[in-house]
């Protein structure tokens, strides 16, 4: 008795004689991460095609309706649960089981869990890193890079109203308006703060509407006032959007974190030849009864 007491306690704490050490096989993480990465890649330029990327940098998106926003996120977080459990699964199913932990039913599915957890981190880091070299790759591009001072943060999302502020039908050739948009542009965001334009701003924009378009004072003033209240209502929608967006992606990202976790343990199981564990075939999921383990 004293023998088996001793043996059964060393087999506890330091493990079989031969057992191989408990480490992450990053062989079956990067195949994981790879086949999340490319799935996740194939589901959202199907979505992009069909329509639904209303983070575009494209300056219509700015006008999505909140259905189409919301659309889109549905879609980020389904795209999110289907990546991230094909590479979780692929992840489980390609570990290698330890002899050790075949009868130990929670370690083993600790363990396979931790490979698709360990692969849905590898893959996030890896996106985030690409789109942060597209980024750059894009603002290098840029043909406004080289005369950043003539240009503001307006420009992308207030093109189209500071295209109208300043339209004219008659202008000398060769005028160059960059200056002039720019200044524009940084006035124009602040009508969605909560103090709006301020009335020296607006005073300054009905003289630079009127001296470069030739308009009389009357109508530069309502030319002004309206698109004021237009880029008020564009930058709240692109603003609605990006905070719907943003938190679509947070959400994606969570909920597939543990979608790996559940599919890498269905692959450990499936190499195994094992059905799927209670927790997760049975319908009482969330049933308060420990289950009973076996002992090793």
């Amino acid at each position: 008795m004293t023998v088996e007491t001793l043996m059964r306690e060393e087999v506890m704490e330091g493990g079989l004689a031969g057992e191989a050490p408990r480490t992450i096989q990053w062989s079956s993480v990067f195949a994981g991460a790879l086949a999340a990465s490319a799935m996740s890649f194939i589901l959202i330029g199907f979505g992009v095609a069909i329509g639904l990327g209303v983070s575009s940098a494209s300056p219509s998106w700015r006008d999505a309706s909140a259905a189409l926003a919301l659309l889109s996120g549905l879609y980020l977080i389904i795209q999110a649960i289907v990546s991230f459990g094909f590479g979780g699964y692929v992840a489980g199913r390609t570990t290698r089981s330890e002899p050790a932990l075949t009868t130990i039913e929670d370690d083993r599915e600790r363990r396979d869990g931790l490979h698709g957890l360990t692969a849905w981190a590898l893959a996030v880091l890896a996106g985030a890193a690409l789109l942060a070299l597209l980024g750059a790759a894009a603002i290098d591009r840029s043909p406004m890079r080289s005369s950043a001072s003539n240009t503001s943060a307006a420009e992308p999302l207030l093109s189209y109203e500071l295209d109208k502020l300043f339209r004219a039908p008659r202008r000398a050739p060769n005028t160059d308006l960059r200056e002039a948009r720019a200044e524009a542009g940084r006035i124009l965001m602040t009508s969605s703060s909560h103090s709006g334009v301020s009335t020296d701003d607006r005073a300054y924009l009905v003289q630079q509407v009127a001296g470069v378009t030739g308009l009389a004072a009357p109508d530069a003033e309502r030319r002004v006032d309206a698109l004021i209240a237009e880029s008020k209502t564009a930058i709240n929608r692109a603003r609605r959007n990006s905070i719907i967006v943003a938190f679509s992606v947070a959400a994606a990202t969570l909920i597939g974190a543990a979608v790996a976790w559940a599919a890498a343990v269905a692959g450990g199981r499936h190499r195994d030849g094992e059905p799927l564990p209670k927790w997760m075939a049975s319908a009482n999921r969330f049933h308060r009864n420990p289950r009973a383990m076996p002992v090793p």
